[in-house]
C-alpha cells in the first residue's frame, strides 16, 4: 500500500498487495486503512474520493459507483451496494432530479457555494438527505445501505436513506402463543420492531437510546424505557454494562444476555427474553427496561424477578378468576416437574412406609424383575426424555410431531415389555414431562430441567433428607441472586405488598392501583383513583332498579345514558 499526495484533508491511498513467488505475503484490510482514517475530511477532490472508496470497496462486485453531472454542470459520482438500496428509488428520487435542472431553477444561477444546499433543500425527492464531511462515516453509511453521493469542488457528502432488505411479515410468536390476546410479534428487523412499540405507547415519555455494538456486525442496540417511570439507576448501569462489550460480532440478543447478567454461573435466567411487543410494553410500564438489537426478533427486559417467568399477558386479558386459577396450576406444574421425579425415588428406595399399603403393594408388584434401582431407572428415562425432546426441536415440523408421539408411545412400551422400566415410572416421568411444559418461559423451564437431575441423584443417595436438601439450596441460591440490583425474589423476599397481589393470584386490576416499588420507579400511581370510575356503571344500575321497583320516579334511559358519558 503506497502513499500519494494529501489533497483536501484526506490521504490518497493506492491498495496495493505485495507478492512473493506470485503470492500474496501483506496486505493492509479495508477497515483498518477506515480506522487510520476515522478523524479525516472528505477531499474536494472527486477523483481522490473515488480512489479512496475504490480501495475500500473494489474487491467486492455489487459495489457501485455512478459518474454523473449534477444539473449538467458539476462532476459527481454515487457510490452504493446493489444488494442493499433501492434501485427505483435512486433512479426516480436521486438521479433523475440532479441530472435534469427542475423547472422552478431554469431561471437561476447556480454557484459552487451554494449547491448543496439548493441540491439538500430544493431539488432531491427525498427525506433523508443529508449532509457529512466525516470520512469514516460516509464509508459507514454506505455499508449500511445508503447511498453517498461525492461531488468536485464540496468537501462534504450527501447520504441519502435508500436501504432496502427483505424481511418477513409480523406474526404470531412461535415460543409464546396465547388463546385471548394480540396475534402480533417482533421480528428481526429492529425499525419494525420499534414501531410496533411506538403504536403501543404514543407518548413522548417513551424515549430510545440507541449504539452500536459489535467491531464487524456493527449491530444497533435500543435501550428503551419510559422517562418518569423507569429507574434512572438502571438506565444508566444498562447503558454502562452494554457499552463495556468489546466484541467482534453480534448476532443476537442472546450475545449481550450473556454479558450483562449479574449471575452467569446460576442456571436461573436474570435476563427476561420475550417475542410480544404487547408484553414488552406492559414491562416498559412497569418501569423496566427494554433491550433490542438489530437482526433478533427478542426483547431483552430488565431488571426481572422469578415470578414473572410463569406469568403470561393471557393472565391479564382474561378475568381475574380465570387468570389466578391458571396461574395456580401453572406454578403447581412447576413444582411437579422439579420435585415429582425426585419424591418418587425416595419414597420407592428409602421410605415405602409413607405410601399407602394398596399403593405400595402395586408399585412393588410392577417393579417386580426389574434389574435396575429406582434411581438408575428414572435417570435412564429422563435422559432418553430428553433426548427424544431435542430431537423432536430440531427436525422439521412435518416430521417433528409424528416422531414425538411415536417415540413416547414405542420407547415407553418397549421398555416397560423388555423389563428395563417399571409402568409407573413411565408414568411419572411422562407427567414430569407436561409439566415442565406448562411453564411459559423456555428458559426458565430449562433451568428446572437441569436441577431436576441433580436433586434426582440427591433423592437416590438420601432419600427424603436430600430432597429437602436440594430444594432448601436451591430456594437458598434464588433468594441470594440479584438482577441489576433488584432481588430475584421480590416481592416475596423482601416483600412488597402491592407486588404480591400479583404472584401467587392474578388479583383484580382495580386492586392494584399502584405498581411494585421493587422495581425503584419515579412514578408509582397505575390507576388515578378520583377519576376511575369504571365500576360505577354497577352501582347507578341497582340504584335505578331498585327506584323503579319502589315507585319512586323512574329515569329516562337515554338521558342516563347520556349522563354517564358525560
Amino acid at each position: 500500500m503506497d502513499k500519494v499526495k494529501k489533497g483536501g484533508g484526506i490521504v490518497v491511498l493506492f491498495f496495493k498487495e505485495k507478492k512473493k513467488n506470485g503470492q500474496i505475503i501483506s496486505k493492509k484490510t479495508p477497515s483498518s486503512v477506515v480506522e487510520e482514517h476515522s478523524k479525516n475530511k472528505i477531499s474536494s477532490s472527486l477523483d481522490e474520493t473515488v480512489h479512496f472508496m475504490k480501495g475500500i470497496f473494489g474487491d467486492s462486485n455489487d459495489f457501485v459507483i455512478k459518474h454523473f453531472e449534477v444539473f449538467g454542470q458539476f462532476h459527481a459520482a454515487m457510490f452504493y451496494f446493489s444488494d442493499l438500496t433501492d434501485q427505483t428509488v435512486i433512479n426516480n428520487d436521486i438521479l433523475k432530479p440532479l441530472m435534469y435542472i427542475p423547472n422552478h431553477l431554469l431561471q437561476r444561477k447556480i454557484v459552487l457555494n451554494d449547491l448543496k444546499d439548493v441540491l439538500i433543500n430544493e431539488t432531491l425527492y427525498h427525506s433523508q438527505a443529508k449532509l457529512d464531511d466525516c470520512l469514516d462515516r460516509l464509508v459507514d453509511f454506505v455499508l449500511r445501505g445508503e447511498t453517498v453521493i461525492a461531488i468536485e469542488g464540496i468537501a462534504e457528502g450527501i447520504h441519502i436513506g435508500t436501504r432496502k432488505l427483505e424481511k418477513r411479515a409480523v406474526n404470531q410468536p412461535e415460543t409464546e402463543q396465547v388463546i385471548m390476546g394480540p396475534r402480533e410479534g417482533f421480528i428481526e428487523n429492529i425499525a419494525t420492531n420499534l414501531a410496533l412499540l411506538r403504536y403501543r405507547l404514543p407518548t413522548p415519555d417513551f424515549c430510545v437510546k440507541k449504539m452500536e455494538i459489535g467491531r464487524l456486525t456493527k449491530s444497533k442496540v435500543a435501550i428503551c424505557y419510559i422517562k418518569g417511570i423507569a429507574d434512572n439507576k438502571v438506565i444508566n448501569e444498562v447503558e454502562k454494562r452494554l457499552s463495556e462489550i468489546d466484541i467482534d460480532v453480534i448476532m443476537d440478543a442472546g450475545y449481550l444476555e450473556q454479558f450483562i447478567e449479574d449471575n452467569p454461573f446460576s442456571p436461573f435466567p436474570q435476563v427476561h427474553s420475550t417475542e410480544r411487543p404487547d408484553k414488552a410494553v406492559a414491562n416498559l410500564a412497569e418501569g423496566r427496561v427494554a433491550i433490542l438489537v438489530d437482526g433478533s426478533p427478542f426483547a431483552l427486559m430488565v431488571p426481572v424477578v422469578f415470578s414473572q417467568f410463569y406469568q403470561t399477558v393471557e393472565d391479564y386479558s382474561t378475568r381475574f378468576l380465570m387468570g389466578s386459577f391458571v396461574r395456580l396450576s401453572r406454578m403447581l406444574a412447576l413444582v411437579f416437574s422439579l420435585i415429582f421425579p425426585s419424591l418418587y425415588v425416595s419414597f420407592i428406595s428409602f421410605n415405602p412406609e409413607l405410601l399407602p399399603t394398596e399403593f405400595a403393594v402395586a408399585v412393588a408388584g410392577g417393579r417386580a424383575g426389574i434389574p435396575f434401582p429406582a434411581v438408575v431407572e428414572v435417570l435412564a428415562m429422563e435422559i432418553a426424555m430428553e433426548v427424544l425432546r431435542e430431537a423432536t426441536v430440531r427436525l422439521p415440523k412435518q416430521v417433528g410431531g409424528a416422531l414425538s408421539i411415536v417415540g413416547v408411545l414405542v420407547i415407553g412400551e418397549a421398555a416397560v415389555n423388555a423389563g428395563l422400566a417399571s409402568p409407573i415410572t413411565v408414568v411419572v416421568i411422562a407427567l414430569t414431562t407436561i409439566g415442565s411444559f406448562a411453564t411459559p418461559a423456555y428458559v426458565a423451564a430449562f433451568a428446572l430441567r437441569m436441577l431436576r437431575f441433580s436433586i434426582i441423584v440427591l433423592a437416590g443417595i438420601f432419600g427424603l433428607y436430600g430432597v429437602v436438601i436440594g430444594v432448601i439450596f436451591i430456594f437458598n441460591h434464588m433468594l441470594s441472586l440479584k438482577s441489576f440490583g433488584v432481588p430475584y425474589m421480590a416481592p416475596v423476599s423482601p416483600e412488597n405488598y402491592q407486588g404480591m397481589k400479583d404472584v401467587v393470584i392474578r388479583s383484580p386490576l382495580w386492586w392494584m392501583p399502584k405498581r411494585p416499588t421493587f422495581l425503584h420507579q419515579e412514578n408509582v400511581a397505575r390507576l388515578r383513583e378520583k377519576r376511575n370510575k369504571a365500576l360505577e356503571h354497577n352501582k347507578i344500575g341497582n340504584d335505578q332498579r331498585e327506584e323503579g321497583t319502589s315507585g319512586g320516579p323512574k329515569r329516562n334511559h337515554n338521558s342516563s345514558s347520556d349522563d354517564n358519558l358525560n
